[in-house]
């Protein structure tokens, strides 16, 4: 059962971008966004390192330019990837940040929304770790819901109506968050929460 109608609201604080009580795992994969670029799309994807385990360092290895190429057979392609994301949200619900939101995180790759291309422009990426087809568990709805409701007041251009997938950025080359991930459920806890 999902905690999310009880647990005090998140903040995040636009003058920072940061998120009080994530903890902050800071990225070097960042850079300014173009002048005059509102962030008005929010970018869910889905992660496990290696695929389909849980737990451990390597998203944060990954994310912060230190991933050994020898520590499992699937890194090799991945590691020295400069890529990022704003945040991540583990399996237990906690919230790790790695970019600042009102900074570009380089999460969406070569992308495009309702025709307008290069995403990591105007969006902010959050990573749910997971994969496509294992649920996503109690925790992490309730917090993605509450990191949102956030990110809704601390940038007022955004929508829950431009709350997109991965797949849906970036159709053909990507999947995630998958088949698992249940919109109707985010839409409800967003829905509970006025929004």
């Amino acid at each position: 059962m999902s905690t999310h109608s009880a647990a005090k609201p998140l903040h995040v604080d636009p003058a920072t971008g940061l998120a009080a009580g994530a903890r902050q795992v800071l990225s070097p994969h960042l850079d300014e966004r173009p002048s005059g670029v509102t962030i008005d799309l929010i970018v869910l994807h889905g992660i496990s390192l290696p695929p389909g385990e849980f737990g451990g360092p390597w998203i944060d290895r990954l994310f912060t330019g230190g991933l050994p190429a020898d520590a499992h057979p699937s890194f090799r392609e991945i590691a020295g990837q400069r890529v990022s994301a704003h945040a991540l949200i583990r399996r237990t619900g906690a919230i790790v940040q790695y970019v600042p939101f009102g900074l570009r995180a380089w999460h969406a790759g070569a992308s495009q929304y309702r025709g307008r291309p290069a995403c990591n422009d105007f969006s902010i990426g959050i990573e749910l770790e997971g994969t496509d087809e294992e649920p996503y568990g109690d925790a992490q709805y309730g917090e993605l819901a509450r990191l949102i409701e956030a990110l809704l007041i601390a940038y007022p251009t955004l929508s829950p109506e431009r709350i997109a997938g991965h797949s849906d950025i970036a159709p053909g080359r990507k999947t995630d968050p998958g088949p698992a991930f249940d919109w109707d459920r985010l839409r409800g806890l967003l829905a509970r929460a006025g929004r």
